[in-house]
């Protein structure tokens, strides 16, 4: 696998777009959020994406250019219209103008419809838990359909990422799931390569358990919400939590949204502890709680101590500032042809 240092790395992803058409200040954003992917372990959403971003500029589906509309404005909550511009682009506008205003208003809340991709969310968390805020972010695909709502058998709703961003006194608390058991890209990958998943973590498309992805992606199966076939109602419910936060607060959703259109609606919140008891009286119970989290005593079958979300995302960002960005062979492969079609130079790799 590649190593690539930090800098070249985001570098070449935001030439790769620029080449390709995106606007210099939508690039950079986007770049820099696809290496964070890839820094904290987040392969499948970091800079293996550019493949799929350059042929989407190509055809037209991800904006090169513009502005999202500003559709209502109230200070402590406002409303945009995305108009299919780069999603990390927009979430880190987004974060950036609530970071902003949270000291004035304690918390700031904002809905954007018509997002293009937004990589990783936790990719998004550290800017702002690096200020002493909170930060929550969850994306839903009105025009898409994965996963059936819990007792059903046709595809519905999609996985709906949330994540979460909590600062402590050393790395923050990052949490990063999603409503589904798996996603999208995994089941597709898992199904090109003719490999099965761990356990039945989908429904073939009578509604029987699985654990074969092609049921999914070729046979009209779905995904399972989070909690499998027997609580599967909890992941159910997360699901239409995100799903009504962001299609339902900023408008656009599944009752109005185009079949077949790639358009991500997203729900996103900072707060500001020092509104509340203060950041030092946060961080005292922060951590506090992540110091009795890893100290509890681990069960037999976990193969070292407890960790808390967000650990295993430091310490592979530190190997990765120390030694180079990992990308996959095969992304690396694609990534290097499409750099030479577009004469772009490909960076120096570590190993």
């Amino acid at each position: 696998m590649p190593l690539i240092e930090r800098a070249a790395l985001t570098d070449f992803a935001q030439d790769m777009l620029t080449r390709a058409g995106m606007e210099a200040d939508k690039a950079k954003a986007t770049a820099a959020i696809l290496v964070e992917g890839d820094m904290i372990g987040h392969e499948t959403h970091g800079v293996s994406l550019l493949h799929w971003y350059v042929e989407a500029l190509e055809d037209g589906s991800l904006a090169k250019a513009g502005d999202y509309e500003v559709v209502n404005d109230r200070g402590a909550a406002f409303v945009w219209d995305g108009n299919s511009l780069p999603g990390a682009w927009l979430l880190s506008e987004a974060l950036d103008q609530a970071c902003e205003r949270v000291g004035q208003y304690g918390v700031v809340t904002a809905a954007i419809r018509n997002c293009h991709h937004t990589c990783a969310l936790s990719a998004f968390m550290r800017q702002v838990t690096e200020r002493g805020l909170i930060v929550q972010i969850s994306v839903s695909h009105p025009a898409a359909s994965r996963v059936a709502p819990y007792g059903g058998t046709k595809p519905l709703l999609t996985p709906n990422p949330m994540a979460a961003g909590f600062p402590t006194s050393a790395d923050p608390i990052l949490i990063d799931v999603s409503a589904s058991i798996t996603t999208t890209t995994m089941t597709q990958t898992l199904a090109k390569a003719g490999q099965k998943f761990p356990e039945a973590w989908a429904l073939t498309a009578s509604g029987e358990p699985t654990d074969d992805p092609r049921e999914v992606t070729e046979h009209g199966g779905t995904m399972m919400p989070l909690g499998g076939q027997l609580k599967g109602h909890k992941g159910f419910g997360l699901a239409l939590i995100v799903e009504l936060l962001g299609q339902g607060l900023s408008g656009k959703g599944r009752a109005n949204a185009p079949a077949g259109v790639f358009s991500q609606s997203a729900f996103l919140q900072v707060i500001d502890p020092e509104f509340f008891a203060g950041l030092d009286a946060f961080t005292a119970q922060s951590d506090f709680l992540s110091d009795a989290c890893r100290s509890n005593p681990p069960a037999a079958w976990n193969n070292g101590p407890v960790r808390m979300p967000g650990d295993s995302a430091a310490r592979k960002r530190r190997v990765a500032l120390e030694k180079g960005v990992p990308v996959g062979d095969l992304a690396w492969e694609k990534l290097t042809r499409d750099a030479k079609r577009l004469g772009i130079d490909i960076p120096s790799v570590f190993a």
